[in-house]
């Protein structure tokens, strides 16, 4: 059994959601530097080279890369053999999003009802998600979304019948009718079974997933590559302008179903794919 004081896991998502903010990923930027070697189209281009270079201002800068600094999204795989001391895991969780966000002058965009509406002033609460693994670690994951790709994602209960035709029909018609809204070129998880809250999770937790790497099922690892050629050819583009390259990646991530039910959910992110993960 390993102790882990709850303060540790505030600290580190107070820092985690600044870092993911201000600096891209390396396989973000490597993804783009390969996407403008294959890209055609001069607009589509230039905007690519716009896209790189405010990477790297972000960076340089220490600023957010987008304005938007999301809804905060944290996963944590907590190793069975934890022992949590001090406050409520969760309450630290908000804790370190409050002081992450106040600290590095990030936006503060959540309401304190879907309704009525009214800014909550500091970014929480954060949508929280637990995994209870082996050992006596805790795994966490930031993944900061913006609103204009979360809002354009989708999920559908298809019928069995429909088979992987009609998979393949609905993530495309969703890439397809969200154009340039997302701010593409985008990274898109594909979640597929479950239920209809488990396959919504599936599509998000895809989005953690390497994108330099393809499924270790053959059949899985086929329908990301068949997805990502089709959406490509669908001439999006960079900020739906036009052009070759309307995602970087795409994942996909299933999970046991019913008999009777295909669960399909499609999570669109923007061209800044933030994350952040760390062990303590």
């Amino acid at each position: 059994m390993r102790t882990v004081a709850t303060t540790l896991i505030r600290d580190k998502i107070a820092d985690m959601s600044i870092i993911a903010n201000i600096e891209a990923q390396p396989f973000v930027t490597d993804a783009f530097e390969m996407s403008l070697k294959r890209e055609s189209n001069p607009v589509a281009r230039r905007i690519l080279g716009q896209l790189i270079d405010n990477y790297r201002i972000a960076r340089e800068q220490h600023l957010p890369i987008c304005q938007d600094t999301g809804c905060v999204a944290v996963y944590l795989e907590i190793g069975q053999d934890v022992h949590f001391t001090g406050a409520p895991v969760e309450q630290m969780v908000h804790e370190g999003i409050r002081i992450g966000y106040d600290k590095g002058y990030l936006r503060k965009s959540m309401v304190k009802d879907p309704i009525l509406r009214g800014n909550t002033g500091d970014n929480t609460p954060g949508m929280v998600h637990y995994t209870i693994v082996q050992g006596d670690t805790v795994r966490i994951s930031v993944l900061p979304k913006g609103a204009g790709c979360e809002s354009m994602s989708k999920i559908a209960m298809l019928k069995p019948a429909d088979g992987i035709d009609g998979i393949k029909k609905f993530v495309i018609d969703t890439i397809r009718t969200a154009g340039g809204n997302p701010c593409p070129p985008l990274f898109i998880g594909v979640g597929i079974g479950g239920s209809f809250e488990k396959v919504a999770s599936l599509a998000k937790e895809a989005l953690l997933l390497p994108f330099d790497e393809s499924s270790c099922l053959p059949h899985v690892a086929e329908l990301e590559a068949q997805l990502l050629e089709e959406i490509n050819n669908l001439q999006v583009g960079p900020q739906g302008l036009g052009g070759d390259t309307t995602a970087l990646g795409l994942r996909v991530l299933t999970y046991p179903t019913h008999i009777a039910a295909l669960p399909v959910a499609v999570n669109i992110s923007c061209h800044a794919l933030r994350r952040e993960t760390a062990v303590i």
